[in-house]
C-alpha cells in the first residue's frame, strides 16, 4: 500500500447528518468557503466549543467533510460528481449509502475498521472494539493514533446506526442493513470500494459480500453488467463466476 491508503486521515467521530448537510451545501452551489463558514457555524457549539486552536476537532472534523464531498483527493471527483446526482434521487434513509462510499473511496482507514468489523460480525456476531483496535495496530502499526482513531470510527458507526451497543461495554451488534437492488448504485458502491483497495481490483463475489460494507446487502449483478453501466469500471475474465473486476485506466 502507498500514499493515503497507508495513512489514518479520519480520526474524528463524526455524525451522518454533518455529511448530510456537506454534500446539500454543495448542491447548493456553495464554494469552498461559503462551505467552511457553514460547516464553522453547524459545528461551533457541538464539537470544541469555546476552543480557538488552529487544528482543533473541530477543524479536523470539517477537514473529513471537506475532503469527503468537496476538496476530494485526486482521481475521485467522478464518483464524488455521480455519488452527488445519486443522492438527489434516494430517500433521506437511503443516502446513508453513498456518504458510506464517499467516505470509503477518500479516507481507506473508514474501510479498514469497517472491514474488521464485518468479518468479527459474520464469525461471532459480535464486534469487540479491543479486537478491532488491535487488528487496525497490526495492519496501521503500533501507534496509539491508530487506536484512538479507530474508537472513533466505531463509535461513527454506532451514530450511523449500523452498529449498536451491547450491554457489555466495548461490544457491538449489528445495526441497520440496507438492500440495494438498483445496479447503477451498486456499480457506484462497487466503484468506491476498489478506490479504497491498494491494487484497485477484486473478484465481482469478494466486492458484492465484501465486509468493509457490512450493512449493505447487494442484489447480485454480473461483473460484466456493472462495467457496461460505469465507463471507471472494466473486468477482466479468470473463470465463470470468478471475474475480475477492476478500476480502468484513464
Amino acid at each position: 500500500m502507498n500514499g493515503r491508503k497507508t495513512q489514518i486521515g479520519f480520526s474524528q467521530r463524526i455524525q451522518l447528518e454533518w455529511f448530510e448537510q456537506t454534500a446539500n451545501l454543495i448542491l447548493a452551489g456553495n464554494d469552498k468557503t461559503a462551505v467552511n463558514d457553514s460547516l464553522q457555524e453547524l459545528l461551533l457549539n457541538r464539537i470544541s466549543v469555546g476552543g480557538q486552536a488552529v487544528r482543533g476537532n473541530r477543524e479536523k472534523v470539517i477537514t473529513i467533510l471537506m475532503k469527503t464531498w468537496l476538496t476530494v483527493p485526486r482521481g475521485l471527483e467522478k464518483l464524488r460528481d455521480e455519488g452527488l446526482n445519486i443522492l438527489q434521487r434516494l430517500s433521506r434513509k437511503d443516502r446513508i449509502i453513498v456518504h458510506w462510499g464517499m467516505t470509503l473511496a477518500a479516507y481507506p482507514f473508514w474501510g479498514a475498521v469497517a472491514a474488521h468489523s464485518g468479518r468479527l460480525l459474520r464469525l461471532q456476531g459480535t464486534v469487540a472494539a479491543a479486537q478491532v483496535q488491535r487488528r487496525i495496530k497490526e495492519q496501521y502499526g503500533e501507534r496509539e493514533t491508530a487506536a484512538r482513531a479507530a474508537r472513533r470510527v466505531l463509535r461513527s458507526f454506532i451514530d450511523w446506526g449500523v452498529l449498536n451497543e451491547a450491554q457489555d461495554k466495548g461490544i457491538y451488534g449489528q445495526g441497520d442493513q440496507y438492500s440495494i437492488q438498483d445496479p447503477r448504485l451498486i456499480a457506484w458502491l462497487v466503484e468506491a470500494s476498489l478506490r479504497a483497495r491498494a491494487n484497485g481490483s477484486a473478484a465481482i463475489k469478494d466486492l458484492l459480500d465484501s465486509p468493509n460494507i457490512f450493512p449493505f446487502h447487494l442484489t447480485y449483478v454480473t461483473a460484466e453488467h456493472l462495467a457496461s453501466l460505469s465507463p471507471r469500471l472494466d473486468i477482466l475474465r479468470h473463470g465463470l463466476d470468478d471475474d475480475l473486476v477492476m478500476l480502468r485506466k484513464e
